[in-house]
C-alpha cells in the first residue's frame, strides 16, 4: 500500500549504511515509524527531507504495519534554527515532548501544528525563546488531556485569587492563603502571568502565541509551564537540559 503523508521529522536515527530509521509526526496517521531508504546517500533527495525538526512530504510504503519511504522532498527545514545552536536544542526539546505525548498512530493534527507553529515562530525571531517554550508546553498540554485550572482558585473557587500561585502538581492556580493539598512547591505568579496563562489555554489555535508579557511575568509563566509538564509526565527531559547550558 502506497500513501503520501507530510509529517515533522521528530527523529532521526542512522540504520546501516545508507538508512535512517526517522520517527515521524503526522496529522491524521499521527506518529509514524518510518525507514527511510537511502538517506544518507550522496545527492539523495531524502538527505534533506529525513533530517530532525524538518517538514517534509514522503511516499510511504505498508507492509504488515511497517513503514518504508523511497521518495521524500521538504516542505520547511526552519533554517532559522540551524543557525544558532541554542534556537536548535530549543526546537529539539519541542520534538522530544511531541514524542513523549504523541501514541503511536493516533490522530495528532492539533499537536502537530502546534508544534509547526512554534518551530516557525522560534525560527523566524517572531517571539522570543521563553515565550514560544511557556506556550508550546501549556497549550500542549491542554490538548493531550492535561488542562489546568486556571479560572478561579481550586480550593477557595475566588475568581481572582488572592497572590496567585500555580500548584503544578495538581495542575491548580490557588491564592497564597489556600493550600492546595498535594505535594511539591507550587510557583509565585502575579496578575499578567495569570492572564497569561488563561489566553494560552483558552485562545483559538491561530492566536495561541499573539500576547506580550513583561520580563518578570514572562519568567514566573515559563517557569510554571515547564514544571507542570515535569510533574504531570513524572519525568526530566535531556534536551531541555541541553538548552538550558547553551543558552
Amino acid at each position: 500500500m502506497f500513501q503520501t503523508v507530510r509529517g515533522l521529522v521528530l527523529r532521526q536515527v542512522r540504520y546501516k549504511e545508507a538508512d535512517r530509521i526517522l520517527t515521524l509526526l503526522t496529522g491524521p496517521e499521527g506518529k509514524l515509524t518510518v525507514k527511510a531508504r537511502g538517506a544518507l546517500r550522496k545527492g539523495s533527495r531524502m538527505g534533506a527531507a529525513s533530517q530532525a525538526l524538518c517538514w517534509s512530504e514522503f511516499t510511504l510504503f505498508g507492509n504488515r504495519g511497517k513503514w518504508t519511504a523511497d521518495e521524500g522532498s521538504t516542505i520547511e527545514q526552519f533554517l532559522g534554527l540551524r543557525e544558532d545552536i541554542a534556537q536548535l536544542a530549543l526546537g529539539n526539546y519541542f520534538a522530544e515532548l511531541l514524542d513523549t505525548v504523541c501514541p503511536e498512530e493516533q490522530s495528532a493534527g492539533p499537536a502537530l501544528q502546534l508544534g509547526l507553529n512554534a518551530l516557525y515562530a522560534l525560527s523566524r525571531g517572531i517571539y522570543g525563546p521563553e515565550h514560544v517554550k511557556a506556550v508550546f508546553e501549556l497549550r500542549l498540554m491542554c490538548l493531550e488531556g492535561f488542562q489546568p485550572e486556571v479560572d478561579r482558585c481550586g480550593v477557595c473557587g475566588r475568581a481572582d485569587p488572592d497572590g496567585p500561585m500555580f500548584s503544578p502538581a495538581s495542575g491548580m492556580v490557588h491564592c497564597a492563603g489556600c493550600a492546595p493539598g498535594t505535594e511539591g512547591a507550587s510557583v509565585a505568579l502575579d496578575a499578567e502571568a495569570l492572564a497569561a496563562m488563561r489566553y494560552i489555554v483558552n485562545a483559538p489555535a491561530k492566536k495561541e502565541f499573539s500576547f506580550a508579557l513583561a520580563e518578570p511575568s514572562l519568567e514566573r509563566l515559563g517557569r510554571a509551564a515547564e514544571l507542570f509538564v515535569r510533574y504531570q509526565l513524572d519525568r526530566g527531559f535531556s534536551s531541555l537540559d541541553y538548552w538550558k547550558s547553551v543558552k
